[in-house]
């Protein structure tokens, strides 16, 4: 099916593009969400005169998206779950929670808006692209920990995922000075 694009729309075109794509895609993304026309004669026509409105409108919430950008960028949202030892998270992080966290941080972000191409998995500081206009990305800071003294550790930027067993270093010692004391005291019974 033959579309005219009313905005821009990532990897298919501009505004005022006529392309051809998927019906499906067309009946249930671009033409319900007002993205796109069906390209008739008529509507060709409609889009020419509503040309110079659109263009202004998307010049203007693209100012206000680069506004928005320049606050959003570099935000950090942390978010605490349970995890194994090994980092690994008992259940992921997804696009509605990293929109929640930026809720709660006062930005007015919708989980349409953020690009998670798979599931947070791991703890640790991930970089999440938001796009908040075709034209305008930035990139937001998902710190996952298991507690917001681990968070604060990472954001520090130490790495949790290596195992660091403080426990085991703590009995190494123990038995370095045991094996000294009965050292001295083979010693002493020789003597």
């Amino acid at each position: 099916m033959e579309v005219i694009l009313l905005e821009r729309v990532a990897k298919l075109g501009q505004i005022g593009d006529i392309v051809r794509v998927k019906d499906g895609f067309a009946r249930n993304f671009l033409l319900p969400s007002g993205k796109a026309l069906r390209a008739t004669k008529d509507n060709k026509g409609r889009f020419e005169s509503m040309k110079a409105q659109l263009e202004a409108r998307n010049l203007e919430l693209k100012s206000e998206a680069t506004k928005v950008g320049e606050k959003l960028a570099g935000t950090e949202v942390v978010l605490v779950r349970q995890a194994g030892e090994t980092g690994q998270l008992y259940g992921s992080v997804s696009t509605r929670d990293i929109a929640e966290g930026l809720t709660a941080a006062g930005f007015s972000v919708s989980r349409q808006q953020i690009v998670l191409n798979q599931p947070i998995k791991t703890i640790g500081v991930h970089e999440v692209p938001v796009s908040l206009h075709p034209e305008v990305e930035v990139t937001v800071r998902a710190n996952v920990a298991r507690s917001a003294e681990e968070a604060a550790r990472q954001s520090r930027g130490e790495d949790l995922s290596v195992v660091r067993d403080d426990e085991d270093e703590d009995e190494a010692e123990y038995l370095d000075e045991t094996t000294e004391e009965t050292e001295v005291d083979a010693e002493a019974e020789q003597a």
